[in-house]
């Protein structure tokens, strides 16, 4: 039986055989494309060179795409689902199209010797039925057609499939509503080892349905650009887009039912069930081991916990494993105990993750040890709200949504664990869960619940507008002088406290600069005290400031600091402090102190700056610290 390393592995190696280029995985968080959060699919990561632009490894590609997908994230601890998962992918950049892809694609399922070795008969295809942007996929067809005649398969085993009453496309792939599409033809595979003489549509669909067929392969075929969610017209070249998730594929190859019984889970969820002193809940256990090995690529790729953006993903999943832990009663000083299982499945693929083990187990552990802290408070309140609506004495009060609000806003007590605890413990409690559920109506509470964050999230964005401008006041000596030593702030600020700590906010002005931070706790005095020397040191040192321009890859190669989530150009501006030797001819890049995008103004060089000091270092949101500084 293939091991999922084996089974990646198997997946690269076969393609670099048929002259792809292996590439390694994009960080989770998209750098130029602040419209998402994550990086939710293979060609994510990959859309420029699908609309034409020449991939600096030419045009077959193979991978492993790291990925991370909330919209189902109440479905995770069921068989399929997970929130972090990896996508296999093949990529023709132009080059080969349907009739290799598809044949590549049924040899790696099948074969013994190179693949996965998985029963031919077990196999069933989905084809585009056609809309009124393109026509049904007749060639993919016909393709399968006679790959099934040659392997000699019998029974129907292809169906073309079309719109449902929803208008929902199965066989049409986009990355939304602006972008490259076409067709795809979906393999799906028989999980019950009952259904090898094929099936009729309608019984293919019901046992879909039933889910004894697995999506486990997609090839879709690029060949259309959308803009504004209508097709405009054709690509300049045709492209290939195979995905196939790794935990799903493991789950099929291994022979089982769900991906957690696959050996990609398994050695987490044991730990957990060994450490567990409660009542035994599968779900529950499963929803622990999803998200802790989330949180575990989330934060090696840069993610801190916070209240906005993908922070707020990441608190969410480790609050959420947290109750779940606290209900199973783990006997566990911390989750972050786990991140050493997870760590040696991944080391040999990932090995950042080892890198960051000690930084990973810190913000785990203490965000773990915050939220811990909510719980008591928040489900003190809950339960005293409750008891209070439903067991008056005169007039019986309905929850509603305004209600949690105040739980979550006062105590930081999330709207999940608030219902969940309200459906699970206190309504049970309470004996009468008829009369109870008459004053908890779940679907208006949340709507109530939305209505009020949207108001509070308004009045903040608000507030904070009026506060501060953002990045640079003006342009005047003063501030540009600050806004250099706000460069040196960052990279000593680096250097003090770790790799891992980077710009969440600025805001500079003639009289001080402003920075927030990602650091999960308060800086020592002697951490400030080293950091201002650090700064003061380099403005001694009268080190030249310098301008360059160069392509974003490049820059990213040389890790110049930039904005979390941002999007830029192809080519970008890069500010560069040091050596002292440098110049604007020869800015010796790989010898800097400092080196940001940016687009300046700057001073030339730093002994015109003064002395730094630091004024103040204090919270600024949930793992964000903020420093404000002046020159003297």
């Amino acid at each position: 039986m293939l091991t999922s390393t084996e089974i990646r592995s198997r997946f690269l190696e076969f393609f670099r055989k048929r002259g792809h280029a292996i590439i390694p995985s994009a960080p989770l968080v998209p750098l130029n494309d602040p419209s998402v959060l994550f990086n939710t699919a293979g060609m994510q990561p990959l859309v420029p060179y699908l609309l034409g632009e020449q991939h600096p490894a030419g045009v077959r590609l193979v991978d492993s795409q790291k990925c991370v997908r909330t919209n189902d994230i109440d479905e995770i601890g069921d068989n399929t689902h997970a929130t972090f998962f990896e996508m296999l992918g093949n990529w023709s950049l132009g080059d080969y199209f349907k009739n290799e892809a598809i044949h590549w694609s049924f040899e790696f399922l099948t074969s013994k010797e190179e693949g996965l070795g998985l029963d031919p008969n077990r196999l069933y295809i989905t084809v585009f039925g056609g809309n009124i942007d393109a026509p049904k996929d007749d060639e993919t067809y016909a393709i399968w057609t006679k790959i099934f005649e040659d392997a000699e398969i019998k029974g129907e085993r292809i169906y073309f499939m079309t719109a449902d009453a929803k208008g929902k496309e199965p066989n049409w792939w986009s990355a939304g509503d602006s972008g490259p599409c076409g067709p795809d033809s979906e393999m799906f595979y028989d999980v019950t080892g009952t259904l090898n003489l094929g099936m009729t549509k309608e019984e293919y669909m019901a046992a879909d349905d039933r889910q004894d067929v697995v999506e486990i392969w997609n090839d879709v075929f690029m060949e259309y650009l959308k803009e504004g969610g209508k097709v405009v017209g054709k690509l300049k070249k045709q492209n290939v887009d195979t995905g196939s998730g790794l935990e799903r594929v493991t789950m099929v190859v291994q022979g089982k039912d769900n991906i957690f019984d696959t050996d990609l889970f398994e050695p987490l969820l044991s730990a957990i069930k060994e450490s567990s002193t409660g009542n035994w809940d599968k779900k529950a256990a499963r929803i622990i081991a999803d998200h802790v090995r989330t949180a575990i690529f989330m934060i090696a790729d840069g993610v801190v916990p916070s209240n906005t953006d993908q922070g707020y993903i990441l608190r969410r999943l480790l609050r959420r494993a947290v109750g779940k832990a606290n209900g199973l009663r783990l006997n566990l000083k911390s989750l972050s105990q786990l991140v050493s299982i997870v760590l040696q499945k991944y080391n040999g693929v990932y090995p950042e993750l080892v890198l960051k083990k000690e930084h990973i187990e810190k913000i785990i552990s203490e965000e773990e040890t915050k939220f811990l802290q909510t719980l008591h408070s928040g489900s003190k309140e809950l339960t005293k709200l409750v008891t209070h609506a439903l067991l008056s004495p005169t007039v019986k009060k309905p929850i509603t949504g305004q209600d949690l609000f105040k739980v979550f806003s006062t105590h930081g007590y999330p709207l999940e664990n608030s219902i969940e605890e309200i459906e699970t413990v206190i309504l049970p409690a309470l004996g009468n869960l008829s009369l109870s559920s008459q004053y908890f109506d779940k679907p208006q509470v949340v709507i109530d619940f939305s209505g009020e964050m949207k108001k509070h999230q308004a009045i903040s964005r608000s507030g904070s507008e009026q506060k501060f401008k953002g990045g640079l006041a003006d342009n005047s000596e003063a501030t540009v002088r600050l806004h250099t030593a706000h460069h040196l702030l960052l990279r000593a600020l680096q250097l003090v406290l770790g790799p891992d700590v980077h710009q969440r906010g600025s805001n500079i002005t003639p009289e001080r600069l402003r920075i927030d931070f990602a650091c999960p706790q308060k800086m020592t005095d002697e951490q400030k005290e080293e950091v201002a020397r650090i700064v003061n040191e380099k403005i001694s040192e009268d080190l030249p400031v310098l301008k360059t321009e160069m392509s974003l890859e490049d820059a990213e190669k040389l890790g110049a600091e930039h904005e979390f989530g941002a999007k830029y150009p192809d080519r970008v501006t890069v500010y560069s402090v040091g050596p002292a030797s440098a110049t604007p001819e020869n800015p010796k890049l790989s010898e800097r102190f400092s080196i940001e995008f940016c687009g300046g103004p700057h001073v030339t060089h730093t002994g015109i700056l003064g002395k730094f000091r630091i004024l103040k270092e204090e919270a600024s949101s949930q793992g964000v610290r903020r420093i404000k500084a002046v020159l003297e």
